[in-house]
């Protein structure tokens, strides 16, 4: 009898994936982290990755159950906040 390979599951994602993950595209999340407004992520070699509990933890900081409800923080918007300026690409 063969056994049965166990699947491998990410414990990391790219960007494409992590947007996949979160609903958002790629672009959003790429200007979540130029401002500074999105989860957290590493930078390994030349490869930004995130990890999926980075990820579901910053989603759940947009949790709401009404409109009125304050909710536990915030989800910033993919812009600046605070003034914050990204360094001008060139």
């Amino acid at each position: 009898m063969d056994a049965i390979p166990t699947p491998v599951v990410p414990r990391f994602l790219r960007t494409p994936d992590a947007a996949v993950h979160l609903g958002l595209s790629a672009r959003t999340l790429e200007k979540h982290r130029c401002f500074g407004t999105g989860p957290i992520y590493r930078k390994l070699g030349g490869r930004i990755v995130y990890a999926i509990a980075d990820l579901d933890a910053w989603a759940e900081q947009g949790l709401r159950r009404s409109t009125s409800d304050p909710g536990k923080g915030v989800v910033h918007p993919a812009k600046r906040v605070d003034g914050y300026m990204p360094p001008v690409r060139r």
